[in-house]
């Protein structure tokens, strides 16, 4: 197992810089517009059903990624019964992750959710560790936990507590980091591809998502809703949808052409950004020292790994290409 990830180290190392810093830029543009859109659809709108709003978004994957495939724009492999194999535990962790996801949208304020998914980085870091035998140097880890050290700040003087939105959103961030380590895991070319990752995620979980809402009476709150005649609220819930869509696509490829841990480093800090525009503009924040002081320090330490990252990427690779030969003849 060793060996074989030690050659896979190089190879993940070959990407150029550039579609390194546009896959990140374009997932972290991805995510801050959605939780936006979310926040007015859930929020502002008061619409009732955030399982609802992730059958829709789950709903805009397979439909764009089937026409895509039909009109041969891309291409991943037709179902068969291996599939669902290859595929396991995906399934599971991406409907845990969109439904625990927006459920926490709704249930925090905007600065406060954003904090509290900080410690989707811990947990994406020690998934890596196991899961993909990834090693990490002292001074990445350092500036892990100075992330999470502001976000214990920031959440300890958090005077607007919500135990329900509390316990969603460390699901989320259970639910997201192990999507991102097992995501970057399964999506091999020469197997699904990260377009068959997308599509066969989305398709193996629509349906049971779907009863689930119906058995919970969440289906028939969103059938009652009052605005569905209103044009603004249909635009924002069916832009949703679509940024949906292009937030998973997004992941997979700053997965693809990063580590799972960078790909949720450049979400923590287009949160902490939407911490600082709630703070103006959400309406919702409770304004005290400390939680500004540990805002502070998430960014500090989300921009000193981003740092540290490229710095890294940017070494000659003859002590990478040491520490492959170290493993080889340790394996």
């Amino acid at each position: 197992m060793s060996a074989r990830q030690a050659e896979e180290e190089p190879a993940a190392a070959v990407h150029p810089p550039l579609p390194r810093l546009l896959s990140a830029a374009f997932y972290g543009t991805c995510s801050f517009l959605i939780v936006l859109v979310n926040k007015t659809v859930l929020t502002t709108y008061r619409f009732p059903s955030p399982v609802v709003l992730g059958i829709g978004q789950m709903a805009t994957t397979i439909l764009i990624l089937y026409v895509s495939k039909l009109n041969k724009i891309i291409h991943f492999p037709d179902f068969d019964k291996s599939i669902p194999v290859k595929l396991f535990p995906l399934p599971l962790l991406y409907v845990g992750n969109h439904v625990s996801g927006l459920s926490s949208t709704s249930k925090l304020s905007l600065p406060m959710f954003t904090v509290l998914r900080k410690f989707t980085i811990p947990l994406t870091l020690l998934l890596e560790i196991i899961i993909l035998g990834k090693r990490y140097s002292l001074s990445i880890m350092i500036s892990v936990f100075a992330i999470i050290l502001g976000a214990f700040i920031a959440a300890g003087s958090d005077l607007s507590f919500s135990l329900e939105g509390y316990i969603y959103v460390l699901l989320n961030d259970i639910f997201t980091a192990a999507n991102g380590v097992y995501t970057k895991q399964k999506m091999d070319p020469k197997e699904l591809g990260k377009y068959g990752v997308l599509f066969y995620n989305a398709f193996f979980m629509l349906i049971p998502t779907m009863f689930i809402s119906f058995s919970t009476g969440d289906l028939q709150q969103a059938r009652d809703f009052k605005h569905w005649t209103n044009f603004l609220f249909l635009f924002h819930f069916f832009l949703s949808c679509f940024l949906g869509f292009l937030l998973m696509y997004s992941t997979v490829l700053c997965s693809h052409y990063n580590s799972a841990l960078t790909t949720t480093v450049v979400g923590a800090i287009k949160n902490i950004s939407i911490a600082y525009i709630g703070m103006l503009v959400g309406g919702d924040y409770i304004f005290s020292t400390l939680n500004f002081i540990g805002l502070n320090i998430c960014m500090a330490g989300g921009l000193r790994y981003s740092f540290l990252t490229l710095r890294e990427n940017n070494k000659p690779k003859q002590p990478a290409d040491e520490e492959n030969i170290c493993l080889h003849s340790k394996s």
